[in-house]
């Protein structure tokens, strides 16, 4: 299971991903799937430009994704798998691509209709039921850190 990482983060690819999770878990890539940033080569570029030489992005569709998963996963390499947002993680569990795996939510911050669950991960009501949906597939925590302590994001918390 390659894919070591599987996290929703608005600012998918940045510092924290790169160093504070990549580095400990020693990711080799990243899987980036978001339908703006798929159609779009100079965003991919800007995105990528953060990475390492040994280090390697892909920018997927959902759909495409989905049907790519099976290879994703059995790579050789360490990696990631990062979404912006909890609705393109739900398309992908009730696509079947989640089941087994956990996911972590982290760097989802505040903004108009979102309700605080942590410091670092608000949720409005739409994304509280996301990610009611994905825990029916995976089970998700937050954790903005590897070593930091795992949060449960059960029906107790997402109340």
């Amino acid at each position: 299971m390659p894919l070591e990482l599987l996290r929703i983060d608005e600012r998918l690819i940045h510092g924290q991903v790169l160093v504070g999770w990549g580095r400990p878990l020693g990711l080799d890539f990243y899987i980036v799937v978001d339908e703006a940033l798929a159609s779009s080569e100079w965003e991919q570029e800007l995105w990528a430009s953060a990475l390492s030489d040994e280090e390697s992005a892909e920018f997927l569709g959902v759909d495409e994704a989905a049907r790519r998963f099976g290879d994703l996963s059995a790579r050789m390499e360490r990696g990631a798998l990062l979404t912006r947002d909890t609705a393109t993680m739900r398309a992908l569990a009730e696509r079947g691509c989640l089941d087994g795996r956990t996911v972590n939510v982290g760097g989802v911050y505040a903004a108009r209709g979102r309700k605080r669950i942590l410091d670092y991960v608000h949720l409005s009501p739409e994304e509280i039921e996301d990610v009611r949906v994905i825990a029916e597939h995976a089970p998700v925590s937050a954790r903005n850190l590897p070593a930091a302590p795992e949060v449960r994001l059960d029906a107790r918390r997402l109340r």
